[in-house]
């Protein structure tokens, strides 16, 4: 008998329980669904107006672009082949020795690279830049290579 009345009194606790919980539950939902059902109600159409806003504003802000493939024909001539002009190096009177510095000026070198390749002091450059450019009537460089490619003395 004692083991049936340990029995009673745990059934009846777990039963006094389980009205306690199912009460509790109960008011839950009766508080949250019928006193703030005007809430849900409002947050359900806002959320769904929201989601049916940011779907239309998709699909009328579409890109404008248009890829458009335009095909051209471009002729690409060949480069001419070098033709040293012999007559317009000799009207200049150029020694070996400043045609071979002009074309390594043409080529980008500066009087240091120049020495450099040659094996000659950077005094030595200098002198021979100096009567190139008093044999080609030109003050610098840059207008040096634009007379020697106009003259077609180098490539």
């Amino acid at each position: 008998m004692e083991v049936d009345k340990g029995l009673r009194h745990i059934l009846l606790y777990g039963l006094v329980m389980a009205g306690l919980i199912l009460g509790l539950k109960w008011l839950q939902w009766n508080f949250l669904i019928v006193e703030n059902a005007i809430d849900l109600y409002i947050g359900m159409i806002a959320a769904i107006f929201t989601v049916l806003g940011v779907w239309i504003a998709s699909q009328l802000i579409q890109p404008k672009t248009h890829t458009v493939v335009v095909e051209k024909e471009i002729i690409v001539h060949q480069p001419k082949t070098f033709v040293l002009n012999q007559a317009a190096l000799e009207s200049l009177q150029l020694t070996k020795r400043e045609y071979e510095i002009l074309q390594l000026i043409v080529q980008g070198y500066n009087n240091a690279d120049i020495a450099n390749n040659l094996f000659l002091s950077l005094s030595t450059i200098k002198t021979h830049v100096s009567n190139l450019y008093s044999k080609m009537n030109v003050k610098n460089r840059y207008k040096a290579i634009s007379l020697a490619k106009k003259m077609e003395i180098v490539a």
